[in-house]
């Protein structure tokens, strides 16, 4: 069904040519920047290899023309037209339905593409909806994220980024959401995608996490397993628990005050990286009997991470106390709590 009025870029990718395809393209023309454009033709690419790379054919297996029309509109929640008062995904799988309404589209269709639109960063559910949504969302994963690029054909990706232009999609695009969330704060609640992002880029302390929500929904609630355990509430605390665990043995508890690729010296010129060599030094420190001595010398807090020194006193791991002044780098973790990135008792 090519026309002069089809965009060149249907006939160089074999996108598929219908009234409704071609009126959503234009669609979403008018309405988004290049670089939102490009990102959702380009999803749709994808998307169709992925469906060829898992023997699904168009027509028998999916709907093709609606798997386009699902990927070219589901960042239109980004556009001035669609920026509503829900997240952008909401906002745009509405404004996509209108659109689709005044299109004379039936109603079920209608649903499949809110719901890939809508559901297009809920990993895990989208994948369950139905085939379209599946895919939109493979598509879109591929084209952001890098997502099972592998899994396309030799010289697509190429192809398709010489025709549409990346225009450094991901950090743009990430903008645009943070405009939007920056301007009404509701549209980004603290545990969603546009919310992290938003947390991110706002006075620290100023957006809460996960566990700040817990913490203020009046229930009384206390972390027990896990959570109890990493919950160094201050910089200055993780010195105490350290000194706590130690003199109860309690490896995983030393552990639990280390970030998964922490960095530890636990004598001099041996330099330690990771959970598991921090778990055998706490080990290995457990067994000999050691105790240790902290006394703050000084701290030094930016946001989420602190610089703290202590003045150290080791005994029981040899015939001498060893004395240092550490030097700590510590990071507030999700939940809340402050662990280790670096702890370097000899770094002075």
């Amino acid at each position: 069904m090519t026309t002069e009025a089809t965009p060149s870029v249907f006939v160089r990718l074999d996108l598929p040519d219908t009234e409704l395809t071609r009126s959503a393209y234009a669609y979403a023309e008018r309405l988004t920047p290049a670089f939102v454009l490009f990102h959702s033709v380009r999803s749709y690419v994808f998307a169709r290899a992925h469906a060829r790379n898992q023997g699904l054919g168009a027509g028998t297996d999916y709907d093709d023309e609606l798997l386009f029309v699902s990927c070219v509109l589901h960042d239109i929640g980004l556009s001035e037209e669609g920026n509503g008062e829900q997240r952008f995904e909401v906002d745009g799988a509405d404004t996509a339905a209108a659109f689709l309404r005044e299109q004379g589209v039936d109603e079920a269709r209608i649903a499949i593409a809110w719901n890939a639109i809508a559901l297009h960063t809920s990993d895990g559910i989208a994948e369950r909806m139905g085939t379209v949504e599946a895919l939109a969302q493979a598509g879109i994963g591929t084209d952001i994220l890098g997502l099972h690029k592998e899994n396309l054909p030799a010289g697509l990706a190429d192809e398709v980024h010489a025709l549409l232009p990346r225009l450094d999609l991901a950090y743009a695009l990430s903008d645009a959401i943070l405009t939007q969330a920056t301007a009404k704060p509701h549209k980004a609640s603290p545990i969603t995608f546009p919310g992290e992002l938003l947390r991110r880029h706002l006075p620290y302390g100023a957006y809460p996490s996960w566990y700040d929500l817990l913490a203020s929904a009046g229930w009384g609630d206390k972390p027990v397993g896990l959570t109890a355990r990493r919950r160094a509430e201050t910089p200055q605390q993780v010195g105490t628990l350290f000194m706590e665990y130690l003199e109860a043995g309690d490896v995983e508890g030393l552990v639990s005050l280390y970030e998964p690729n922490a960095h530890f010296v636990p004598a001099p010129g041996a330099h330690l990286v990771g959970t598991d060599a921090v778990r055998e030094a706490m080990r290995q420190m457990v067994d000999s009997g050691a105790r240790l001595t902290l006394e703050l010398r000084d701290i030094r807090q930016v946001d989420d991470l602190a610089l703290v020194s202590n003045h150290a006193t080791l005994t029981g791991a040899g015939p001498e106390p060893v004395i240092s002044t550490t030097t700590e780098i510590l990071r507030r973790q999700p939940d809340g709590g402050w662990a280790h990135v670096v702890d370097d008792p000899f770094f002075s």
